[in-house]
């Protein structure tokens, strides 16, 4: 897997005005696999002449809360950082979430929704969310999730028509899984992201979305893309990530990760529940 990829649309947005993001970043303070504190991610992407970057953990916004807490207005002042969350669904894997400045769920740092009640959830309090590497690992992925189950796959259109935005280009995935994820977003007229999934300091940056420069907030992104805009995104692939290292005994990592997730959905079934009713009580028939 070698080679760079660009994804432009047709009447795509003007370059002029505009600034490239990384749209998926996993921080060493938020995700337990990220090994770059999100300084250094910052200071990383500025060299590579990046303006900004979604922070998008595992469950947690413990990266953007770090960036919050110790740079944001002492450094990297020129350097957009906007808050995000890789959310892991019970059953269309992971989702990428952007919520309004301001706006506290913490159900969104609790895994194991289905994804109709988080789609339900995240539009109710004016957020916007789409699949990440759609076609990429089954669990982790929307669409090769939901294909092993008959009675989702006749589900699955409505569900993209629900969806803000497609992530079309991911780094970490191969040109035909990034193909796949374009051609779906072009069929439900989706706006496309690109975003680097880096784990690693050696794949920062290896992926861009050009936004207008004017996005100076969660709040601006989402208005944004609720225009339906054709945005150019695209990258060079990495080739170091733990699938390509391990080859065929990754099958057994992801089968691990199945049950993982499994396992972690029904540990915080609780404090879900908990949450949710908080949710519940503050606008009736979300469900």
């Amino acid at each position: 897997m070698s080679g760079a990829a660009v994804y432009l649309w047709e009447n795509v947005t003007e370059r002029s005005g505009s600034m490239k993001f990384d749209m998926h970043c996993h921080t060493k303070e938020g995700s337990m696999d990220g090994k770059v504190i999100i300084e250094e991610y910052i200071r990383r992407l500025k060299e590579q002449g990046f303006g900004g970057m979604l922070v998008s953990d595992h469950n947690s916004y413990d990266g953007y809360r770090e960036w919050k807490k110790s740079i944001k207005g002492k450094q990297h002042q020129d350097f957009v950082v906007l808050k995000g969350v890789e959310y892991d669904t019970r059953d269309c894997g992971h989702i990428l979430v952007i919520m309004p400045e301001g706006v506290k769920l913490w159900i969104l740092e609790m895994r194991g929704l289905p994804v109709a009640r988080l789609i339900r959830i995240v539009h109710f309090y004016g957020g916007i969310l789409g699949p990440a590497h759609p076609f990429g690992e089954k669990y982790m992925s929307a669409m090769t999730t939901q294909e092993r189950k008959e009675k989702y796959a006749r589900k699955l259109g409505a569900l993209i028509e629900q969806f803000d935005f497609i992530e079309i280009f991911n780094a970490c995935e191969k040109k035909e899984v990034n193909d796949k994820a374009y051609e779906l977003a072009q069929e439900y007229k989706k706006p496309g992201f690109g975003g680097s999934d880096a784990h690693k300091s050696d794949c920062i940056g290896k992926a861009y979305t050009e936004l207008p420069d004017s996005i100076r907030s969660e709040s601006d992104l989402i208005a944004y893309i609720k225009t339906n805009p054709r945005i150019e995104c695209g990258g060079s692939f990495y080739e170091r990530t733990t699938k390509d290292r391990l080859g065929r005994i990754n099958a057994v990592l992801v089968e691990s990760f199945y049950v993982y997730n499994k396992m972690g959905n029904a540990l915080r079934s609780r404090k879900r529940k908990r949450e949710l009713k908080v949710i519940f009580d503050r606008r009736k028939g979300l469900h």
